[in-house]
């Protein structure tokens, strides 16, 4: 079993910037053979992937964040980051730390493993 814990969500003017982080229950070289990813939820709307991190570092970003959050990982803190910068209104959901079978690519099927989610909150 994989426990996924994260913190860092708040509220933020829009154009603000919050840091989300996803303490993992895993090895460091667990943390390295599968895909971590980010995924948020809007009340009435269904949940949606946001970030991925492939084993090799490669990230992936939903159109509507690009440029704007960044996913990465520490492997020696067993963590994973979600930067979040010119945050905008529709930002505003839980957002949710997840992760895939060892060995697996980052199809948003293949994640198993979801945290309890963290609030973010943007206000016009």
């Amino acid at each position: 079993q994989v426990y996924l814990v994260e913190s860092g969500g708040g509220s933020v003017q829009a154009g603000g910037s919050l840091r989300l982080s996803c303490a993992a229950s895993l090895s460091s070289l667990s943390l390295n053979s599968r895909c971590m990813g980010w995924f948020r939820q809007a009340p009435g709307k269904e949940r949606e992937g946001v970030a991925t991190i492939e084993s090799d570092g490669s990230p992936t970003y939903e159109d509507s964040v690009k440029g704007r959050f960044t996913i990465t990982t520490d492997n020696g803190k067993k963590t994973l980051y979600l930067q979040m910068n010119t945050l905008k209104p529709e930002d505003t959901a839980t957002y949710t730390c997840a992760a895939t079978y060892q060995g697996r690519g980052c199809g948003l099927t293949n994640f198993v493993y979801f945290g309890q989610g963290t609030q973010v909150t943007v206000s016009p």
